[in-house]
C-alpha cells in the first residue's frame, strides 16, 4: 500500500471512529477524562522539555496536537477533504509522514475506547496510576504499544528530516490563503505547528531520544506489572564515575529503574 491510500484509509477510520464517539455523550465523556489524564502524565514525564526554551514547542505540538485531549473533529473533517491534494502536491516523504501521524491518530483512538470502557467498570472512580496500569495491560496487545511506540519515533525523524526540505516551508506559507478560504484552516496549523516547532529546535535527536527512551521505560515497566511510581518524572542517569569515561556530548539518558514505566498516548 503507498502511501496515498495509507493516508486516506487512515483518514476514514479516524472520522469513523470520532462519528461514532460524537454519538455517544457518556462514551465521550469518559474518553475525554482518559485523554486528559494522559495529557497530564506526559506533561509530568516531560516537565523538563516543556520548560526548555529549545525543546518547548516541539513538546507542546507532540503532547497537544498529536496525543492531545483537544476537539479534533473539525481537523479531522479538514484532512478527509484534502487527502487527494495531499496526494498530489506533497513530497512522498513529507506523505509518508502525515499517513504515519494519521494512522498513529487511528491506533490511539481505538485504545482510548476500549481503555475507557475498563476504566469505566469501575462505577465512576477517578482515574489514577494503578487504575490505568490494569486497564493498559488489559486491554490492547504489546505489539499495538510497540507500534504506537514506534510511530511516535518515526514521526519525530520524518518531521526532524523535512523541516530541511527547502520548499516545504514556502509550500506551507503558500498555502495560508487558500487554506482559509477553503476553510481547511485547521490542518494548516496543525502542519506549520509541527513545521515550525521543529526547525526552531535545529537538529531533534536530543529530544526523540529522551521522548523515546522515556515512554519506552514506562512500556515495559507497566508490562512487567507496575502500578504505582511509574507515571512521574523519570531521573536523570547518573553522572560518570570519576576517572571514568566521559558521557557522551548529546542527549542525557534516564535510568530506567526497576518498576518504573511508560506508555505511548496511551
Amino acid at each position: 500500500m503507498d502511501h496515498g491510500e495509507r493516508l486516506a484509509r487512515a483518514s476514514e477510520e479516524v472520522a469513523r471512529l470520532r462519528a461514532a464517539l460524537a454519538a455517544d455523550p457518556r462514551e465521550a465523556a469518559a474518553v475525554g477524562a482518559l485523554k486528559a489524564w494522559q495529557a497530564q502524565r506526559l506533561a509530568r514525564t516531560h516537565r523538563d522539555l516543556l520548560g526548555d526554551p529549545r525543546h518547548a514547542a516541539a513538546a507542546r505540538f507532540f503532547l497537544d496536537d498529536l496525543y492531545g485531549a483537544k476537539d479534533f473533529s473539525r481537523r479531522d473533517a479538514e484532512l478527509a477533504r484534502i487527502v487527494p491534494m495531499m496526494v498530489r502536491l506533497l513530497p512522498d516523504a513529507a506523505l509518508a509522514t502525515v499517513a504515519d501521524a494519521v494512522e498513529m491518530d487511528a491506533l490511539s483512538e481505538r485504545l482510548d475506547r476500549v481503555m475507557a470502557r475498563h476504566l469505566g467498570e469501575r462505577s465512576g472512580a477517578p482515574i489514577d496510576a494503578p487504575a490505568y496500569a490494569a486497564a493498559y495491560r488489559r486491554v490492547g496487545s504489546r505489539a499495538e504499544r510497540e507500534r504506537q511506540l514506534a510511530l511516535i519515533a518515526t514521526i519525530g525523524r520524518s518531521l526532524d528530516g523535512l523541516v530541511r526540505h527547502p520548499m516545504l516551508g514556502r509550500l506551507l506559507r503558500l498555502m495560508a490563503g487558500p487554506a482559509r478560504v477553503a476553510g481547511l484552516s485547521q490542518m494548516h496549523d496543525f502542519l506549520v505547528r509541527g513545521f515550525q516547532a521543529f526547525r526552531a529546535m535545529g537538529g531533534a535527536s536530543t529530544f526523540l531520544e529522551r521522548i523515546e527512551h522515556r515512554e519506552r521505560v514506562i512500556l515495559e515497566a507497566l508490562y512487567a506489572g507496575a502500578s504505582e511510581g511509574w507515571d512521574g518524572p523519570l531521573p536523570e542517569a547518573a553522572p560518570p564515575r570519576a576517572g571514568g569515561p566521559a558521557r557522551p556530548d548529546g542527549p542525557a539518558r534516564e535510568a530506567s529503574a526497576p518498576n518504573r514505566t511508560v506508555s505511548n498516548r496511551n
